[in-house]
């Protein structure tokens, strides 16, 4: 891929730029600028945006902080300043994470709609600045945002291999891919019980990316991701305001594979395992049904209690395999639970390890890269709530238990890696409300928080 972002220009072809100034309300103007803010009632606050005028054009644009200054404030300056070429007036190590941040907020999906034509709102790229990292962040970030805005009917479990194809061969990787009735013969059985009912041409998959893997010097990684094309809730049918978005539960094989090609672009030094369970939660006469048992590849057996729960379903066959390569560190990502957006928002996704150190980095990844992380319990106490008298467990957790992301996360537990440390995510991948930078839609959420906890563990 290109090393430069479109909307970046060298800083030697800057001339002209206008700057941005990021102003708390303490902060002191020069005169010119302090009258305009006063005539504009422009105090500093945080989202306040005033562009200066000088002459016919722009002289400066100020940018509220309310006193305490974030670089992803930045994300919604280009869809709010006109179009034109700008400069942060910062200094460099918070210039680099703002004009990560306006890049981010740049990205829009518009392969279904025609758009007016707008010049562009182009940057300088601050003094310092990795271009090259900042690309690939960026690039990862808007691969998984445009994967979950994708309608389902373009996005199945093929149009997933076909990407995960794409990347395993452009960083010289090996893919495999067991679909269908072969899946059984592999022994990927839950895969393909929640798969069966689709479509021939929408089969289930279970896709392995493998990197670097004969390099056994290196520690292993290994990121998994669940690939729900779309989610009927199959027999145990969703609601119509429930199915609505359910284009986006395959955020987390979105996930999933952006930051896998984002670790072998960066050439991190790790061997890397990506794998991705593929399917859709169909209706038809061979879906799964509730009362059934089905097998997993782990050996342990699932009572069926509700088939809309059936993203840990899949995930159990892949955690499986992916504990099959005995991993130094295993991140899983789903769209897994609606108690996550219950408990914790759209913004913010719980994490749960029973890993004390993986979790007081992620945490800290998430913070200083602006991509934030929330300690969920892997609460002990709930773990009877999968128990049940004819299976070795059940995929839906008794009522009394009520913490559904808490008592799902329980259930992955069961079939995460023995060697290791293990992180579950679960994600929303999505933006329900639509402002400056944050377009109604596919979200990236964790990526940039892993990616940076992986560098700082690997790299040293």
């Amino acid at each position: 891929m290109s090393q430069s972002h479109p909307l970046l220009v060298a800083a030697e072809d800057g001339a002209g730029a206008v700057p941005i100034r990021f102003v708390g309300p303490k902060d002191v103007l020069d005169d010119a600028a302090c009258g305009w803010a006063e005539l504009n009632g422009f105090e500093g606050k945080q989202g306040q945006l005033l562009i200066a005028p000088q002459g016919e054009g722009i002289g400066s644009v100020l940018v509220g902080t309310g006193g305490v200054f974030d670089p992803m404030a930045a994300r919604g300056l280009s869809a709010r300043l006109p179009g034109g070429l700008y400069r942060l007036e910062l200094e460099a190590e918070a210039a680099g994470r703002a004009a990560l941040a306006f890049l981010l907020g740049a990205y829009v999906f518009d392969r279904y709609k025609a758009r007016p034509d707008r010049a562009p709102v182009r940057l300088v790229a601050p003094e310092g600045l990795d271009v090259a990292e900042t690309t690939r962040i960026v690039a990862a970030c808007a691969l998984a945002r445009e994967m979950v805005d994708t309608p389902a009917a373009d996005m199945g479990p093929l149009q997933i291999e076909t990407i995960a194809r794409e990347i395993a061969e452009s960083a010289g990787a090996v893919i495999t891919v067991t679909e269908g009735e072969a899946l059984l013969e592999a022994n990927y059985p839950a895969v393909h019980a929640v798969g069966r009912a689709a479509a021939p041409h929408r089969a289930p998959r279970l896709i392995e990316i493998g990197w670097k893997l004969d390099q056994t010097d290196l520690p292993l990684v290994a990121l998994v991701g669940k690939g729900v094309v779309f989610d009927t809730g199959g027999l145990d049918l969703k609601p119509a305001a429930g199915m609505r978005n359910m284009k986006k539960d395959m955020g987390g094989s979105a996930h999933a594979l952006a930051l896998g090609r984002l670790v072998m672009q960066a050439d991190l030094p790790v061997r890397l395992v990506v794998i991705v369970a593929a399917v859709e939660n169909a209706v038809s006469a061979d879906a799964f049904r509730p009362g059934d048992i089905l097998n997993s590849r782990k050996g342990l057996t699932i009572e069926i209690g509700n088939t809309d729960a059936e993203g840990r379903l899949i995930l159990a066959d892949a955690l499986t395999r992916a504990g099959e390569h005995e991993p130094d560190l295993t991140l899983d990502f789903a769209t897994l639970t609606g108690a996550a957006r219950i408990a914790l928002g759209p913004d913010l996704p719980p994490v749960y390890t029973d890993d004390e150190a993986l979790a007081a980095g992620l945490l800290a990844a998430g913070a200083e890269v602006g991509d934030p992380l929330w300690r969920m319990p892997l609460w002990a106490g709930y773990r009877s709530a999968l128990d049940t008298e004819i299976a070795d467990l059940k995929n839906d957790s008794s009522a009394w238990a009520q913490a559904g992301s808490v008592t799902a996360a329980l259930f992955l537990q069961r079939f995460a890696p023995s060697t290791g440390a293990w992180a579950h995510m679960d994600i929303f991948a999505w933006n329900p409300r639509a402002r400056p930078g944050y377009p109604e839609g596919g979200e990236a959420q964790a990526i940039r928080a892993c990616y940076a906890l992986l560098k700082r563990r690997y790299e040293g």
